[in-house]
């Protein structure tokens, strides 16, 4: 029901798959995620839509393969199908002309990133895209981040390209020259990177947005396991987001929340490991 028609590997880890699916490609909008079992009694991951084709019906996943279930996901063969395919899920992404937008893409948040990229640049936003990764060899999608871009800066911690340095330096530097009015700056990636970006941006008093990867169950908003602070609210990510204004995002809960199931996390890959032997 749900065809991989493709699969590879991107980057150490990260894997690009193209799923058939004509009536989920033909909803799908920036921001929207989906959420996807490998295997009958599997766990159900959430994973935001990277990019979509409504002609040819198919949405395209950017997996980092990290824990058992991810695991299993990317070693799924092109011609194979998904066990269940969801979507789409959450709260599209607020296109709008904002005049000049920067986009904030760290590691695998480069997949995300890159249709809202997309269509911010098609509804007539100047796009400054700044990506970042701990060396080159995580980098990917490049070409085509850069081609909704009309600004690319490209970060790595060991200077391997671009850059050296975090996406942080580059985010405040545009900031502080005043030479474009920055109508607003998306973030994604990893929790500490978005809180700190946050942090940057905060006291110019730009708009801030930044999509969150909270622990997440069923994705209908009933379990509540993906709850986060915004303010004095408490928000579930998958019904209320996953994107939320970044200034208002209580960081250290939400970092505290995804080390909560670490352990488990850990014992069940080594399980996962030792039967597959990998």
């Amino acid at each position: 029901m749900f065809k991989i028609l493709r699969s590879a590997e991107l980057a150490p880890n990260i894997y690009e798959m193209v799923v058939e699916h004509p009536r989920l490609a033909a909803k799908a909008l920036p921001g929207h995620f989906v959420i996807v079992m490998p295997e009958e009694g599997g766990e159900r991951i959430p994973l935001t839509i990277a990019d979509f084709d409504r002609q040819a019906g198919t949405i395209t996943l950017v997996i980092m393969a990290v824990g058992t279930s991810t695991m299993k996901l990317v070693k799924l063969k092109p011609g194979t199908n998904l066990y269940a395919f969801i979507g789409p899920l959450g709260v599209e992404s607020d296109i709008e002309d904002f005049g000049t937008v920067i986009m904030v893409a760290g590691g695998v948040g480069t997949a995300p990133v890159f249709p809202i990229a997309r269509g911010l640049k098609e509804k007539g936003n100047r796009v400054i895209t700044i990506q970042g990764a701990r060396n080159k060899d995580l980098l990917f999608w490049t070409d085509k981040l850069a081609g909704v871009s009309d600004s690319h800066i490209i970060t790595t911690d060991d200077g391997s390209a671009g850059r050296k340095g975090l996406v942080t330096e580059p985010l405040r530097e545009l900031l502080e020259s005043g030479k474009d009015k920055i109508g607003c700056v998306y973030m994604i990636g990893p929790a500490i990177m978005m809180k700190f970006c946050s942090q940057v941006v905060k006291p110019f008093g730009v708009r801030s947005v930044a999509s969150l990867n909270s622990i997440m169950i069923d994705g209908t908003g009933m379990c509540g396991g993906c709850r986060v602070k915004i303010g004095n609210d408490t928000k579930f990510t998958c019904v209320d987001g996953p994107e939320f204004d970044a200034s208002q995002i209580d960081w250290d809960v939400l970092l505290a929340r995804q080390k909560m199931y670490c352990e488990e996390e850990k014992c069940s890959l080594n399980r996962y490991k030792n039967l597959s032997n990998i």
